[in-house]
């Protein structure tokens, strides 16, 4: 009888849980449903600023048959992935909140709602910043003779991968704030390890960007940046352990 007690909790949680992701899986199904009309439209605007940088003689190509129809639709369903982070974040809110203190509901909502801005902004500053002077500058170094002609199923394989690493960087200052937060470090230790930390910002900008100077660059600066944004936010913020005291 105290077993049927112990698993009943239980079933309810797993039931809740797929609940919650099937809601999360609706919601991303519907906003894909809702842009899949637009797709060739959202990839035209994706695909602006390398066609920006192409010589009028070039174009973007098509080397598998199914491409034309295949890479529109899979932008569609990333597209749709990007713009329900909200829901998909709020769907995990609603399943951990119950199991939350009074003082870590205080900090865990703000954290999950700065986290998708950032995430947001940060695939923003990859689209209308860096985008435009990698592909300036790539197209500029092409060899003479050759003809600039970019595959559109690389294209999008390689933007994504950006738009990842860009979004996964602007990160930066909630892991800092957690930090913090949690107790697991302090300000002034974390101020103490800066040296280390500008250098595995470079470090990390030459394995998640393509090997070029001007990409690594622009993606270790904000994360450097935004590791000192993080480290103010920190001072204001009490530790877990005395707000549970409290």
């Amino acid at each position: 009888m105290e077993n049927d007690d112990n698993q009943q909790p239980l079933i309810s949680h797993l039931i809740e849980l797929r609940d919650r992701l099937l809601r999360a899986i609706l919601a991303v199904l519907i906003i894909a449903l809702c842009l899949f009309p637009f797709a060739n439209e959202l990839y035209i605007f994706l695909s602006e600023p390398l066609l920006r940088h192409l010589p009028e003689t070039s174009s973007m190509i098509a080397t598998e048959v199914a491409s034309p129809f295949l890479t529109p639709f899979k932008l569609t369903l990333s597209t749709a992935i990007m713009l329900a982070v909200p829901i998909l974040l709020y769907q995990l809110w609603a399943f951990v909140a119950p199991g939350l203190y009074e003082h870590e509901r205080k900090i865990v909502f703000p954290l999950l709602f700065a986290s998708t801005l950032l995430f947001l902004l940060g695939i923003l500053f990859a689209y209308f910043v860096v985008f435009p002077l990698i592909f300036g500058f790539l197209t500029q170094a092409a060899p003479e003779g050759v003809a600039v002609m970019t595959d559109i199923s690389s294209y999008l394989d390689f933007v994504l991968k950006l738009f990842f690493a860009f979004g996964l960087a602007f990160e930066v200052p909630i892991a800092t704030v957690l930090l913090v937060w949690t107790g697991a470090s302090t300000v002034e230790s974390l101020k103490q390890k800066r040296p280390y930390i500008i250098v595995g910002a470079f470090v990390i900008g030459m394995l998640l960007t393509p090997p070029d100077i001007i990409s690594q660059t622009l993606l270790a600066l904000p994360v450097w940046l935004l590791f000192e944004l993080g480290l103010l936010c920190s001072r204001w913020l009490p530790k877990r352990a005395q707000a549970a005291e409290e």
